[in-house]
């Protein structure tokens, strides 16, 4: 059920795209049929996060096309958590469900996440199984899932996914906070009353690769530590209060030396 444009939607799905022209029709036809038979109002809000292939053409014909679709463009490409954000300004729906455009993670698996905020759940992660990845990116994602889960306090097997679903009164708060941080799963989860995950399948990458790279990884990682956590801080005071003792200490040794064996060369 398509939304017409003075009509407020029920569900509104954010996808950020960056350089994903061949799976942008794909995308949008498997996307439309899964709406349509969740039977609900909606609208598909598409962020190109500067596209430099033919994803803005697609992206422009698929918004003439379609009502339901609504495309907001960036100059140049600012990132995969900065393009959710703007998203999720734009859009009207009582229920936010963020998709990546690769089709790793199928948009069939909606209503499954949808099912858990019908219960009453405030945000709803899905959790990749059997994921088509490679190894260096299956440790270096526990890593951050352990790490994000021991910072914010809530256990989540995978806060990399992007297939997640927040209720409005998150999305406004995420969108209302000027919090540096911009993980926006643990800033997600941080401002809900419930939490929970679903298992969603992971199918093999159609083109290209994954554009988080190590560099990348380490500074998410590092993002969310300063972002979430006053540790990083209390580290670095702590060991600089024991580099000033260590120096005071060893101050007081030479001057009690001095006195005692005298002057030395």
């Amino acid at each position: 059920m398509t939304t017409g444009a003075g009509a407020i939607p029920a569900l509104s799905v954010v996808i950020p795209v960056f350089n994903e022209a061949r799976t942008l029709v794909d995308l949008h036809q498997r996307l439309v049929q899964t709406l349509k038979d969740v039977g609900q109002p909606y609208e598909i809000v598409f962020v190109d996060d500067g596209s430099t292939d033919g994803s803005p053409g697609i992206l422009r014909a698929l918004h003439e096309q379609d009502r339901a679709v609504r495309v907001i463009r960036f100059n140049r490409n600012y990132g995969q958590h900065v393009a959710v954000l703007a998203g999720m300004e734009r859009a009207r729906g009582e229920v936010v469900v963020t998709l990546d455009a690769d089709l790793q993670n199928p948009p069939e698996e909606i209503p499954r996440l949808l099912e858990r905020i019908a219960e009453g759940v405030e945000v709803v992660g899905g959790a990749r199984i059997g994921r088509h990845d490679s190894w260096f990116r299956r440790v270096a994602s526990w890593l951050v899932n352990r790490a994000t889960s021991t910072v914010i306090g809530i256990r989540m097997r995978d806060y990399g996914c992007m297939l997640r679903a927040y209720r409005r009164s998150v999305v406004d708060q995420i969108v209302a906070c000027q919090e540096i941080s911009r993980f926006i799963p643990a800033l997600a989860n941080t401002f809900a009353a419930s939490v929970a995950e679903v298992p969603v399948r992971h199918a093999p990458r159609r083109e290209g690769r994954s554009r988080y790279s190590l560099l990348r990884l380490l500074r998410l990682n590092f993002d969310l530590l300063t972002g979430f956590s006053l540790l990083p801080i209390q580290a670095v005071s702590l060991a600089g209060v024991l580099v000033a003792a260590l120096g005071l200490g060893f101050a007081l040794f030479l001057g009690v030396r001095r006195l005692i064996v005298g002057p030395e060369v």
